[in-house]
């Protein structure tokens, strides 16, 4: 890493820990409400106080720093991420400010969107790992709707594990963290670089977040943080055809199965809207069965990021060194799907009727 890397990386932490203390400083000095979370009473709520939403506006702060830092310096720019982490950072900030965007109406500006940044960011995946999927993407409406449902999918998976102490911060570390390595190693160093960048505003973001949380990311944090994941699984993906896209699948698999888990158990299960919260994701579970154990909800709620996000990093070690093996990539992210069902009903078995209230 050369000296002006050093700077910037001063820089960022600099700005980060700034930021994050201003802007604390100034909600408790004049009682601000605006990009507070005190709605202590919705289904996915489990802090005890209201806790400022302003986690999102500073990295998304920290990331522009970046953007102009490398444009200024290298005449770099990332348009896939400067475009898609910017509209999906103001959407869900319009949520942190309580303007109440209807989730029906939100979903429909999600699609148009992402239909609109993929096209003009000319963004398709050409290899799923399966054949008969492959022949499918041929096909351009096809290769549209299916990386759109990606990207929907990333980006609302992150935004439904936000919440808990650390959750999504730490479970996005591990992944940007393994994206570093696979880059750095196959000689991909601007962009390895980059997403070492977003590693860093994570960590100065985990500061306030973890294990008390004094600062949450808000709507505009989480989808930021999916929107930038996403991308950068993408460009990895592309940039290193050799590796398998199903290891790719297994570092996504807890964003996305969530998701897909959610809306399938509400559709078919449940018989009700998949598009409103509930309080019945498996982290939600697994707090539940932690508060009834030792009865401190504050360790029960960092606990519960402690427990899968390390559960997911063990699981993944083995597909690491085996990340060029399609084969062994396909078979083995059926695990995952195999230990979350699983996970899913016991955790279920162990929570009675009332504790869903």
């Amino acid at each position: 890493m050369d000296l002006n890397s050093l700077i910037l990386s001063f820089i960022l932490i600099s700005f980060g820990l700034l930021f994050y203390k201003y802007f604390l400083f100034i909600l408790s000095k004049y009682n601000l409400k605006m990009l507070i979370d005190d709605d202590l009473k919705k289904p996915q709520a489990f802090h005890q106080f209201p806790v400022p939403t302003a986690g999102g506006l500073g990295i998304f702060f920290s990331f522009l720093i970046l953007c102009l830092y490398l444009f200024l310096s290298k005449q770099i720019i990332y348009y896939e991420f400067l475009s898609f982490c910017t509209l999906f950072f103001i959407l869900g900030l319009l949520d942190d400010l309580k303007l109440n965007i209807k989730p029906k109406f939100r979903l429909i500006l999600m699609m148009v969107f992402l239909i609109t940044l993929v096209i003009s960011n000319k963004f398709y995946v050409e290899n799923t790992g399966i054949e008969f999927l492959n022949k499918f993407l041929e096909i351009d409406i096809f290769a549209l709707f299916f990386i759109c449902l990606c990207f929907l999918f990333i980006i609302n998976g992150s935004n439904l594990i936000d919440g808990y102490n650390g959750l999504l911060g730490i479970h996005t570390l591990i992944i940007l963290t393994n994206l570093l390595f696979v880059n750095h190693f196959n000689g991909n160093n601007d962009l390895a670089f980059f997403i070492f960048l977003g590693i860093l505003i994570v960590i100065i973001f985990l500061i306030y977040n973890f294990p008390k949380a004094t600062l949450f990311l808000g709507d505009g944090g989480s989808y930021f943080l999916g929107a930038f994941v996403a991308i950068s699984v993408i460009k990895t993906s592309i940039a290193n055809p050799e590796i398998s896209p199903f290891y790719f699948c297994i570092l996504l698999f807890y964003l996305f199965f969530e998701v897909f888990f959610s809306f399938i158990r509400k559709i078919v299960l449940e018989k009700k809207s998949p598009l409103f919260p509930d309080n019945k994701h498996l982290h939600m579970l697994l707090y539940k069965i932690l508060v009834k154990k030792n009865n401190n909800k504050l360790k029960s709620n960092y606990y519960v990021s402690i427990i899968i996000n390390l559960t997911y990093s063990i699981l993944i070690i083995p597909s690491i060194f085996m990340m060029k093996n399609g084969l062994f990539c396909k078979y083995y992210s059926l695990i995952f799907f195999i230990i979350y069902i699983f996970s899913y009903r016991i955790f279920s078995n162990k929570i009675s009727k009332k504790d869903y209230i």
